[in-house]
């Protein structure tokens, strides 16, 4: 049988509405999420057992591949399906930055699981997969579905949203991690906003949307920012590009991404960011 492939799309938060920690130690969210056309390849193919390679630009940045969430979910697919560990291997291009808050664990680990439900045949349907990514974390059934949506609760309660536009984007990331975790605990220190659901825009054309969200903010960025403050670099800097209509971060760090009225304003604005700061992580793409 032939290896099956898969894009795993980076992830984007529009906006990000955080409330106070809850009881259970999670934070309430609002957002507004929606995915690009670049992320990592993940290849997946019958084997003897369960293995997985990484290769690419971000390949050495990842944890100890035995606790990588591709095998995390791996796993939790084939107790649930009754089949022990799934015998296939694994192929994980990592095109995508670590910590990057683009969710890319996540779009990772969902899909491989699609994949290898697909290439077993195992009689599983989204909403079971779905389950198994969100015990690995609150983007997991968001990143698994990998289409734009609402995502609130503990991120875990999602409504898509198929009337967002395309959104021509540049992603920038300065290549300096921000764990979730320190943003978080930055977050708490300071007063807490709230996870409020906002109006949605009078219509949904690309430039009334693009309005909009300037009207709404990501609760991290701030934190972030505190604890990394390459964030900020990146902020001022996209900012000031021709025909930058909105700049946010993402998720809780540390790509920023910059929205433009066109694809060739993109790529343009990338062209002058690559050629300032060679150094960082940059990406034209088309969010949706």
């Amino acid at each position: 049988m032939a290896p099956r492939t898969a894009l795993a799309p980076a992830k984007v938060n529009l906006f990000l509405h955080v409330g106070p920690v809850d009881d259970g130690g999670f934070h309430p969210l609002a957002s507004l999420a929606a995915f690009a056309d670049v992320g990592d390849s993940v290849r997946v193919e019958r084997s003897d057992r369960l293995s997985l390679t990484v290769e690419g630009p971000f390949a050495a940045a990842l944890e100890d591949g035995a606790d990588n969430l591709i095998l995390r979910a791996l796993r939790a697919l084939g107790e649930v399906a009754g089949v022990g560990d799934p015998p296939v291997s694994v192929h994980l291009d990592k095109r995508l930055p670590i910590a990057a808050g683009l969710g890319g664990g996540s779009s990772d680990a969902g899909a491989a699981l699609k994949l290898v439900r697909d290439l077993l045949g195992l009689d599983l349907d989204d909403a079971a997969l779905a389950a198994m990514a969100g015990r690995l974390g609150s983007d997991g059934p968001l990143c698994l579905f990998a289409r734009a949506a609402w995502a609130e609760g503990r991120g875990d309660v999602l409504t898509p949203e198929p009337r967002l536009p395309p959104l021509p984007a540049l992603l920038v990331n300065p290549r300096v991690p921000s764990l979730t975790g320190d943003v978080y605990r930055a977050y708490d220190a300071g007063p807490a906003a709230t996870a409020d659901r906002p109006a949605e825009p009078r219509d949904w054309s690309p430039s009334t949307v693009i309005d909009w969200l300037t009207a709404q903010r990501n609760d991290l960025e701030l934190p972030a920012v505190a604890r990394a403050p390459a964030v900020g670099e990146v902020l001022a800097m996209l900012s000031g590009l021709p025909g930058a209509r909105l700049t946010r971060m993402s998720g809780s760090g540390a790509t920023v991404f910059a929205l433009f009225d066109t694809a060739d304003d993109t790529n343009r604005a990338a062209r002058l960011v690559q050629g300032a700061r060679p150094e960082w992580w940059v990406r034209s793409t088309t969010l949706s």
